[in-house]
């Protein structure tokens, strides 16, 4: 039944935006190039609507029973879903997507998915207090799901990204025997991999927000759901390049005192590219990256959590001074002083040369 499910999941994807990019102009969810853009002509970005809907549509077609038996997931994932739309269709502001997060997030609270704990420290499980746990849970899917959201700046990269993170889910389904975890991992994945077809670079169609965020909290969602199966630190491995790239760019925006809202170039994808400027290349590394984590964090499921939060911190202050933008500036600017210096001082010996020969 699983394969079916992907197979169909697949060809409903690649049949839909085949349709969203005949018919871009009509549906009118175009991205249009900006300061920030790595294309420079229109390209409709209604992927995620492909996406979204070829994951919901199996799970109707083939697998009603399940669908009905978690209805309140994907009654929380369709309300990501509109938000993602609206504002691809019309642009929303951040305060209302948090909103529906929250939302949804209430959904998934109620229904019993949520983080109660964040590990288990010198033989002590760190348990949150009781009216802690909404906020974290809802903190740790808001976060994730904007992360996936930020990731998705070069042609195929969240698509990559994701499918990788994916894989792992799908590996502890099938290690577990758990149905839900099989079903929305495959059936996103499929769903994915046909959208991949026409976002590889150069890009023929965008997920947009209706899928960069759709995939994100369906992710933010497996990660809580895996953590009856693996540490919370295994799932950060497993989901570790969104996150650090995230943490990353916050903390340079608070550090030049920003808005941690406020757009900018300043990403490791936006990184690599200044570096090669090749989006394949670009995209290929970070996705074998990401695969470099997710594989770490796989193995790291029973292993210490104390020394994996060492290991993942390591890791976090390695990428904000690698990954750093500013580096290049500083040292252009370092350059400029030193060559202003020397001329400086080469002009005050003429000057001093002349007043002595007067």
């Amino acid at each position: 039944m699983q394969i079916i499910i992907f197979i169909s999941a697949f060809l409903i994807a690649f049949l839909l935006l085949l349709i969203l990019i005949r018919y871009s102009t009509l549906i009118g969810i175009n991205d249009v190039p900006n300061g920030r853009s790595f294309h420079d002509k229109t390209i409709p970005r209604s992927g995620g609507i492909a996406i979204f809907c070829a994951f919901i549509a199996v799970q109707l077609f083939f697998n009603f029973d399940h669908f009905i038996a978690y209805i309140y997931i994907y009654t929380a994932i369709s309300l990501i879903f509109i938000i993602g739309f609206l504002d691809d269709k019309f642009g929303i502001s951040p305060l209302l997507k948090f909103i529906f997060i929250l939302l949804a997030t209430i959904i998934l609270y109620m229904h019993d998915i949520k983080i109660t704990s964040i590990g288990e420290y010198f033989g002590y499980d760190l348990v949150l207090p009781v009216w802690a746990v909404l906020p974290f849970t809802f903190f740790a899917i808001a976060g994730f799901t904007n992360s996936m959201n930020l990731m998705d700046g070069l042609d195929g990269l969240a698509g990559s990204i994701s499918i990788v993170i994916l894989l792992a889910f799908l590996s502890l389904g099938l290690l577990h025997d758990d149905t839900l975890l099989i079903s929305l991992s495959s059936s996103l994945m499929a769903s994915i991999i046909a959208f991949l077809i026409f976002n590889w670079n150069p890009a023929k169609i965008f997920m947009g927000d209706s899928g960069s965020l759709t995939i994100g909290f369906i992710i933010a969602l497996l990660s809580i759901f895996s953590l009856k199966y693996i540490s919370p630190i295994s799932v950060v491995f497993i989901i570790a390049l969104p996150l650090l790239d995230t943490f990353i760019v916050m903390t340079r925006r608070m550090q030049r005192k920003l808005s941690i809202f406020l757009a900018d170039k300043n990403h490791v994808h936006h990184f690599l590219f200044n570096l090669k400027g090749d989006v394949p290349f670009s995209v290929i590394l970070l996705a074998s990256l990401q695969a470099v984590f997710t594989i770490i964090g796989y193995q790291l499921r029973d292993s210490d959590e104390f020394i994996s939060l060492i290991l993942f911190a390591l890791l976090f202050f390695v990428f904000l001074n690698l990954f750093d933008q500013r580096l290049k500036h500083r040292r252009i600017k370092k350059i400029s002083k030193r060559k202003f210096s020397k001329i400086r001082k080469k002009i005050l010996r003429q000057k001093n040369h002349t007043e002595k020969k007067i």
